[in-house]
């Protein structure tokens, strides 16, 4: 059963004349009071409101009509905005502070294929949406008398989810940074002249939930943070960085060794990326795991792999130092390498079994080994496995470095207001990145 019930009259014309709306909303409140005596759900209202309307008359007829359900009234709310997106947008609030999934939306079925359409860019596969036509059980005034007749519309025209696309992204442009100013850590061993780079924290973005909030990274269908956020704070990054978000390929996390070579038929799946090519930006994800940038400032090219504990006992640090050498002929030697933000030995636990992997690598990256969950380094074992592979130690920065001015390899998990941690925060945590391109 539906946990809320969203109520669209956004396409309808509210104001004190219109009996025919008032009769509708009432008709549609008892239904709702009906079907839901044992349980009464959150009620919104959504509907249009004039750019002049300060006041918000329509809002204030609308709190008139439903005063006198009680059974509803405290859950009730009505959200009056100048655009579909902003009103959908600031519901979506309400239900996440809520954490509510399930909602039936009542609406005129011509804009049923609209509103599908706001949904999918708006929401993820979290929620569930059932909808329902005014028409259903209605008794009184059709509602083709209220608003002019359209056919019943399955899907749109490309022009029309076009303006849909356009109109979410202007109002999203329009909301201000959460948490402070975007910030990016930039390393001091990667030549600034040669490569663009850089790490994200989480300030700055308009993702709003808790354990999203704000500069949330990446979207999943398991998370409450939908594409079109994302892709929002991805356009404010490239813009704060000097990047063309068009153009920008992160991996495709498999926490694997796979690694694709740009140019070359991209995998289903892989934790590594290398280019030689100037007029793109590739990026690792990291939420615990380290997003690891490499770049050769001799040949040129550059690297970015996501190294989690499997994908590190897998050597994917190195699978992409080898994909350089062999694409582009660069020399381990020239290979700069930096490990960004991640879970620090201080935090990360593995079940005995997994340290095992670690301890026989290097006994220093476990500690309590004898414990049920040691602490294991994923750091010091992915210098290990690289210096071991031809890098020089002092071509890898990592939390090694005794200059805490130059150190970026913060630990994810004990800087909960700088950086997401998916050890800190459980299944619904937030994504930041390393990113790195070559400069014209």
């Amino acid at each position: 059963m539906a946990e809320a019930v969203l109520i669209d009259l956004f396409s309808l014309q509210m104001n004190s004349q219109n009996n025919g709306i008032q009769k509708l909303l009432c008709s549609t409140l008892e239904r709702i009071g009906k079907g839901f005596s044992a349980s009464a759900p959150f009620v919104y209202i959504m509907c249009y409101q004039t750019p002049r309307s300060e006041s918000s008359s329509e809002q204030d007829l609308l709190l008139k009509v439903i005063s006198s359900f009680q059974t509803l009234k405290k859950g009730i709310e009505v959200v009056c905005k100048t655009s579909t997106a902003a009103a959908l947008y600031t519901i979506k609030q309400k239900l996440d502070e809520k954490d509510l999934s399930i909602i039936k939306i009542i609406l005129p079925v011509q804009r049923k294929a609209l509103m599908e359409v706001f949904i999918d860019h708006l929401f993820t596969a979290v929620y569930q949406f059932q909808f329902e036509d005014f028409g259903m059980d209605f008794e009184g005034n059709n509602l083709q008398q209220i608003a002019e007749p359209q056919s019943d519309i399955q899907t749109l025209p490309a022009h029309e989810m076009e303006l849909i696309r356009s109109e979410i992204q202007t109002y999203l442009e329009s909301l201000p940074d959460l948490k402070g100013k975007l910030t990016i850590l930039k390393s001091s061993l990667i030549p600034g002249h040669i490569f663009l780079h850089g790490f994200t924290t989480r300030t700055g973005g308009i993702s709003y939930i808790p354990t999203l909030s704000s500069f949330n990274l990446f979207s999943s269908s398991k998370r409450r943070d939908p594409k079109a956020v994302v892709k929002e704070n991805l356009r404010r990054l490239a813009n704060a960085a000097g990047f063309d978000p068009e153009t920008f390929h992160r991996v495709k996390v498999n926490h694997a060794s796979d690694v694709w070579i740009m140019g070359k038929p991209q995998p289903d799946s892989y934790d590594g990326i290398v280019t030689n090519q100037k007029d793109v930006t590739i990026a690792a994800l990291g939420a615990d795991c380290i997003p690891v940038l490499f770049a050769d400032p001799v040949k040129k090219a550059c690297g970015a792999a996501h190294s989690g504990w499997q994908g590190t006992l897998l050597g994917v640090a190195m699978a992409t130092v080898n994909a350089m050498i062999t694409e582009y002929g660069c020399n381990v030697k020239d290979i700069l390498v930096v490990l960004g933000p991640s879970v620090g030995p201080c935090c990360f636990t593995l079940p005995q079994e997994s340290a095992k992997e670690f301890y026989n690598l290097d006994p220093k990256c476990v500690r309590q080994f004898e414990s049920p969950t040691p602490y294991v380094d994923i750091r010091r074992a992915t210098r290990i496995l690289l210096e071991t592979g031809g890098i020089l130690p002092q071509n890898i920065q990592d939390d090694s470095v005794t200059d805490h001015k130059q150190s970026l390899t913060f630990c994810t998990a004990c800087h909960p207001d700088t950086f997401y941690s998916h050890v800190r925060d459980g299944t619904n945590f937030g994504t930041q990145i390393g990113f790195i391109s070559i400069r014209d």
